[in-house]
């Protein structure tokens, strides 16, 4: 993979699943996974039983990665979700949405 389209800060849309129509912001990015982390999306829960480091025990929550296909980045103009392109302006490469045009980074 050359470049890629969805970097940790990003503002994203998520496509498909139980999150379907929520935004939330890449918090990390598996590339030799095809994974994102998204805060506040696919939230998943584990029942701890209590050990020493944990007496207490309970229901552990965290965002659990979520395939990148499943994600799409929010236009910078209107918040839908967007395809990105690559264009080079003043030498450098950036990052356009598709949709509306605009510059994503740069």
């Amino acid at each position: 993979m050359a470049s890629a389209k969805i970097k940790k800060g990003d503002s994203v849309v998520v496509l498909s699943g139980k999150d379907k129509g929520k935004t939330g912001t890449v918090s990390r990015v598996m590339p030799k996974d095809g994974k994102v982390v998204v805060e506040g999306v696919n939230v998943a829960a584990r029942h701890r039983k209590p050990t020493q480091q944990n007496p207490q025990g309970g229901i552990d929550r965290f965002e659990a990665p979520m395939n990148i296909s499943k994600v799409a980045l929010a236009d910078p103009k209107d918040g839908k979700p967007t395809r990105v392109r690559f264009e080079e302006k003043d030498g450098k490469k950036v990052r356009v949405a598709v949709k509306s045009g605009e510059t994503i980074d740069g």
